[in-house]
């Protein structure tokens, strides 16, 4: 089940976002993603967040930012199972245009946009990381 998040669930979500962060991006300093927490659970009761749920336990969730994917993140344990596929298809069924920055370093998720029909539009350099990353766009 697809459903906007609930104030009671921000420090389950905090955490999904932290773990995915620390393992898909081991590239970057494990302490830059942990400097980072207190700032995204705050953000996270602003901003529109959807979470895949299944038997009452949190498998993942996308955060939007009008048409922009702040991103997608999904429990260790239930990637490679179609939740982030599943939360694709239910914001891309509320919008026309959709697009996110990946870092290039991050193939599996670029390989995952890409099968879903978004393209590079262009790379650049991200300023709090030193990585490079692209922009992907994808349109209906």
């Amino acid at each position: 089940m697809i459903r906007a998040l609930q104030t009671e669930d921000i420090s389950a979500v905090s955490a999904i976002w932290l773990n995915t962060n620390l393992s898909a991006h081991a590239f970057i300093p494990s302490q830059y993603w942990e400097g980072q927490l207190s700032e995204v659970t705050e953000a996270l009761a602003q901003a529109e967040v959807y979470l895949c749920e299944r038997e009452g336990a949190i498998q993942g969730f996308v955060g939007l930012n009008g048409s922009y994917i702040e991103g997608i993140f999904i429990r260790q344990e239930a990637q490679s199972q179609g939740v982030g596929k599943r939360l694709l298809d239910f914001v891309k069924a509320r919008k026309d245009r959709l697009e996110l920055n990946v870092y290039q370093k991050n193939s599996r998720a670029v390989a995952f946009y890409q099968r879903e029909r978004f393209v590079i539009q262009r790379e650049g350099l991200d300023e709090h990381t030193g990585e490079m990353e692209y922009r992907m766009v994808w349109t209906r």
